[in-house]
Order: C-alpha cells, then structure tokens, then sequence
C-alpha cells in the first residue's frame, strides 16, 4: 500500500476522497468475504407501503446459480461508485418540503405496469396506467391508493413506531430518523434488512433502499448516506441507455437477484441525477417470461406533502 503514489488533493473533485475511499474499502471487504452462501426463497421485505402493490405477482421457478455459490459478489466497479457518489452530491442538493406534521400525508404520483399470471392463465404485462398513492406521515393515520382502471382502496396503519416492521417502513417520520452517515447507513441496512423476508443479504439491503427510494419522500441528508451506503454493496453494477416507464432516457444503478432470474434497476437522469423510477428485467426465460422482459416498471412523476388523504398538491 505503501508504494502507491498519493494523489494531490487539488486534483480531485469535491466527494472523490470519499469516493476512492469507499471503492478501496469495499475491495477489502471482498477479499475478506466469507465464502459461504445460502440460498433462499424469493421473499421481499415486508414493508407497510407495500401495499400500494395491488397487482399479482409472477410465481418465478427458483433457477440454479449459474456462478459458484461459494464465491461472494463482486464489489461495485470505480465506474459505479463513481456514479453513486454524484447520485449522493445531487441528493444533497434536493429541495427540502419543510416542516411536515404527523397529521399530514406523502403523496406520490406514478405511472406504473405488472407483469402478473393468474391460475391457469397466461402471464402477462399490464398496460401502463396512473397511481396515486397518499402514505401518512406518522404511520398512524389511515393512508389511500388510487390507480386507473382499477380504483381506490384505504391502507390502514399496520405497522406502528417502534413496533415490529417500523425500522424498515417508509413512513416519513421513520426515514428521517435514519442515519445522515454512510457509516451508520450501511450498518442500518445490514442490520434491517436480514430481519423480513428470505432474502440473500446484500439483496435484501439493495431491495430495502429501493422500497424507500420508490416509496417515500426522504429527506437530503439521508437520500446521499443511502446511496453512499449502497456503493459498498457487492454486485452493484451500472447500465446505460435505459429508459423509465414514461420513456425518459437516464442511467441505472442495478443488481441481478441471486436467487431468481430477475435484476433490479434504479433509473436517474443521466445528467442530473434525479430518481426517474426503478424497474425489473427477466435476465433468463423463465415462467413463461421471455429473457428482457420488463416484470415491473414505475415512473415517478411527482412528490409533495397535503394535508390529508386523496388531496392533490
């Protein structure tokens, strides 16, 4: 380590310290990985805004892993970490809503599509349509979910502050709670997400940060330390000339499913780095899903905070 030239610190961006500093400590962390790996059964986290997800799911066949399950993910590339630091740079500079009550409701406005199959029936995309969904601030009033076609229905609280399922809830007043720290961020993650569902860890971690991203309004602070924290994950990759459900072009922080033939994919303008929305991509045939497919799509079109459930900003 010691024959390696410095680099002058006039010559690096502001962030980049902390930036090289990551990529080198997640090499570290790789090399002293454990070699074990369990697999387990496709099982996101229970999460209470989950049920803004009202469309079936496709019941994926669990695939054998075409890697040895004894060899741990790669970390993410300098390229990746690169691109996470300037995600967390632009995140800081987000528009903060001010003061926000506990009586009051995150709205989120999106345009989304399901791949779904029913018994016997063939699997399908739904066409993409408008949701709306209004989750309280304070967990503790009773939030709405409404999309084209298909309705409206209520969500009531189902998790409440400091009961169980509360650490992982996309509720306001648990996000702004977390850590401003990358540090802590990613010992939140690593901690929170092993405790619902059956995933395989960093999975879970890269599944929890993308339910608050797609969920949630969460303030700058905790937006850069999430995305600090997810540049340390192992099988974090980059993939460009994406496009979001609406057809807006940007550029995706992904990661492919270990235990399913599935990846993951967060979207943001390529320029300003702002959240476009997240979708997921079949990466093998499977069920009756075509390799490429497109399983789930959300554009996020709009955030604000009203006064109560149904109000538009």
């Amino acid at each position: 380590m010691n024959q390696l030239p410095e680099l002058p610190e006039r010559d690096l961006p502001p962030g980049r310290h902390r930036l090289l500093k990551e990529h080198l400590m997640t090499e570290i962390r790789y090399e002293d990985a454990a070699p074990a790996h369990r697999r387990s059964k496709w099982l996101r986290p229970a999460l209470a805004a989950t049920a803004v997800a009202t469309a079936a799911a496709v019941a994926f066949v669990v695939l054998p892993s075409s890697s040895d399950p004894g060899t741990p993910a790669r970390p993410p590339s300098r390229s990746t970490v690169a691109l996470l630091e300037d995600i967390a740079l632009a995140a800081e500079h987000e528009k903060s809503y001010g003061t926000v009550r506990d009586d009051q409701f995150v709205y989120v406005e999106s345009k989304v599509s399901y791949t779904h199959s029913g018994e016997g029936a063939k699997t399908q995309v739904d066409p993409l349509h408008r949701q709306e969904v209004w989750m309280s601030v304070d967990g503790l009033h009773t939030g709405l979910v409404r999309q084209a076609g298909l309705g409206e229905h209520s969500v009531p609280p189902d998790v409440k502050p400091g009961k169980a399922g509360w650490d992982v809830s996309s509720f306001y007043n648990h996000v702004r709670t977390l850590p401003t720290d990358a540090d802590a961020m990613y010992d939140y993650l690593a901690k929170s997400a092993r405790k619902y569902g059956g995933q395989e860890q960093n999975q879970a971690m890269f599944v929890l940060v993308g339910d608050l991203l797609r969920d949630a309004i969460v303030p700058p602070a905790q937006s850069a330390a999430l995305f600090r924290a997810v540049a340390r994950i192992p099988g974090i990759t980059t993939v460009e000339h994406v496009v979001d459900a609406v057809g807006r072009p940007g550029i995706a922080v992904a990661r492919n499913d270990p235990d399913n033939p599935l990846r993951d994919e967060w979207i943001f303008d390529a320029k300003t780095y702002e959240f476009l929305g997240e979708r997921e991509v079949a990466t093998k045939d499977n069920a009756g899903v075509k390799k490429g497919t497109v399983t789930a799509n959300t554009a996020v079109l709009r955030r604000a905070v009203v006064d109560k459930a149904g109000q538009r900003p």
